[in-house]
C-alpha cells in the first residue's frame, strides 16, 4: 500500500515523531521538486509507517508534522527473489524494478555455474550500493517498506529455506505457495541444483537473468495483490 494513495514526493526519515530528513532529500524536494514551505508531502520510516508532513520554512527545511502517523500492514506472503549475479550494473536494475514492484527481500547468491563472484571487499561494497538503489526506488514507488538486502548468500542455503523454488522453463506455474523465488546463473542450473529444488515456469521464453528476476516478482505480486487470478 502507497501513502495516502497519492502520487506526491515521498522520503524517508528514521523518526516520524521528529522526522529529520537526510540532505540529499531535503536538496530532493526543494532543489529538484522545487516544494516551497508549506508544501506538503509525506514521509515512511521504511517499515510500514507513514505520515503527512510540510515543508517547514526554516533555513534547515525541516520536515514538520501535519498529519496522524498511519501504520500499514505488512503483505502476505513474504516475497523473496533470489538472483545469481550478473554482469555490469544489471544487479542495480533488478533491485531498482523488484522493489518498485512490492518484493519483501531481494538477496543475491552464488550458484555452481556463477561466472561472476564478488570477494569480500566488492560484496560490501556491491551490497551497500543495491541498497540506496532500493531506498531511492522506493521512494520513487512510494512504498511504506524498504526491502530486505541480503548479504551475498549460497544456493544451498536459500534453497533450504521454505517454499523456496528455482526458475526453469520446465517448471510449473507460478504459485503463493512458493513465495521464494530464486534465477540461476548465465551459465544455467547444476544437475544437482535441479534436483535439489522443484521449478516454476516464468515464460515459454528462455529469459536473460535479470529479465526472469523481474518477471517472477511481477507475476508473484500480481498474485498476491489480487491483480491477477490464481492460474
Amino acid at each position: 500500500m502507497k501513502p495516502g494513495g497519492g502520487d506526491g514526493p515521498h522520503v524517508f526519515a528514521n523518526n516520524l515523531e521528529t522526522p529529520a530528513l537526510r540532505d540529499e532529500d531535503r536538496h530532493h524536494l526543494t532543489r529538484s521538486l522545487r516544494l516551497r514551505p508549506g508544501d506538503t508531502f509525506t514521509v515512511s520510516d521504511g517499515e510500514g509507517s507513514w505520515r503527512v508532513c510540510r515543508l517547514g520554512s526554516g533555513t534547515q527545511g525541516a520536515a514538520e508534522p501535519n498529519g496522524e502517523v498511519v501504520y500499514v500492514e505488512a503483505p502476505r506472503p513474504k516475497l523473496t527473489v533470489g538472483f545469481a549475479l550478473i554482469k555490469g550494473g544489471r544487479p542495480e536494475l533488478v533491485v531498482q524494478k523488484l522493489t518498485e514492484l512490492g518484493v519483501d527481500a531481494i538477496v543475491p547468491f552464488t550458484a555452481e555455474h556463477s561466472v561472476v563472484r564478488w570477494d569480500a571487499d566488492r560484496a560490501t561494497r556491491h551490497i551497500e550500493r543495491l541498497r540506496r538503489v532500493a531506498r531511492e526506488a522506493a521512494m520513487q514507488s512510494r512504498q511504506v517498506r524498504i526491502p530486505e538486502i541480503g548479504e551475498v548468500a549460497e544456493f544451498a542455503d536459500l534453497a533450504a529455506g521454505p517454499g523456496a523454488v528455482r526458475a526453469d522453463i520446465t517448471g510449473n506455474p507460478p504459485s503463493l505457495d512458493h513465495p521464494t523465488v530464486l534465477i540461476g546463473p548465465e551459465g544455467g542450473w547444476s544437475d544437482a541444483e535441479r534436483r535439489q529444488l522443484p521449478a516454476i515456469r516464468l515464460s515459454s521464453s528462455v529469459l536473460r537473468s535479470e529479465t526472469a528476476a523481474i518477471t517472477a516478482a511481477a507475476l508473484l505480486t500480481a498474485l498476491r495483490d489480487g491483480v491477477t487470478g490464481k492460474p
